[in-house]
């Protein structure tokens, strides 16, 4: 039975993310009342992107072009449905008032599902952006030493894995099709919300646009970047120290001592004799 309602929430998933997929497609084909309705629908949906900033959280994890916020849409619907079933299984299970929390709380967790995931892979992202963008300060300040353009050797950097060259590729193909340096930056911004990029953004606009020298600051950016993360590191570290105090009180000492216990009780009758 569990296998068959999993077949069906997949088959109730996949149903609704291809009819909100087909809705734009099918617009233009109906004329008249039948294609106002649909662009009604269409009109709903970009209302829910803008309440619910579905296509900032994508830019953010870096799914902007993989995913469409009608895609994600369906993903939370489909969630809510599948999380309203789970809580017509699971209830009558659930002793006392916790039915009601449980029939309430499962569409609940599984509209705001997508939204955690997405978030999850949002820090893992700007993380990783974070942690790369002090070596290619670095590469962009020995290029803009010797004469080059910025954005030049950030789109040479553009060419390598992870999210900052992915990040980086964009920028360079924005600017190679015409869009001008400071717009392509301030995209750079929107899609890499984070305070280093940013920085890095304004210290090359201060550059083209006032003229002052751009490899010392790029290079002071990165060795501040990289005191940066070396307190965020220590930080990290001196909070793991308690937990594993934490973790060694709570499940190494108590099984050493039962340990203890059980070689005491096995050879109590030993101890007892020499009494």
């Amino acid at each position: 039975m569990i296998a068959a309602l999993l077949l069906a929430l997949g088959a109730l998933l996949l149903g609704v993310a291809g009819a909100l997929e087909v809705v734009p497609e099918r617009r233009q084909e109906r004329p008249g009342g039948a294609g106002r309705s649909l662009a009604g629908s269409g009109s709903f949906v970009r209302q829910l992107d803008e309440r619910l900033r579905l296509t900032g959280r994508l830019a953010r994890a870096g799914l902007a072009g993989r995913v469409s916020p009608r895609s994600l849409l369906a993903a939370k619907l489909g969630g809510a449905l599948a999380g309203t079933l789970w809580g017509m299984v699971l209830a009558p299970a659930v002793p006392g008032r916790l039915a009601i929390i449980v029939a309430a709380g499962m569409p609940l967790a599984g509209f705001l599902g997508p939204d955690a995931w997405l978030e999850r892979r949002a820090r893992l992202r700007l993380r990783a952006l974070r942690s790369g963008l002090p070596d290619a300060l670095d590469l962009v300040a020995v290029g803009a030493a010797a004469g080059r353009s910025p954005i030049a050797g950030l789109a040479e950097l553009g060419g390598g894995d992870g999210p900052l060259g992915r990040e980086l590729a964009v920028l360079a193909a924005e600017n190679s099709c015409g869009l001008p340096q400071r717009e392509a930056l301030e995209s750079l911004r929107r899609r890499a919300p984070v305070p280093e990029v940013a920085a890095m953004c304004g210290v090359i606009e201060r550059s083209h646009r006032y003229g002052s020298p751009l490899s010392e600051q790029l290079q002071e950016q990165a060795t501040a970047l990289r005191g940066a993360q070396r307190r965020r590191v220590e930080e990290r570290a001196a909070r793991a120290a308690p937990k594993i105090q934490l973790a060694v009180a709570l499940l190494l000492v108590p099984s050493v001592l039962l340990m203890i216990a059980a070689g005491l009780l096995a050879n109590y009758d030993r101890f007892l004799a020499g009494f």
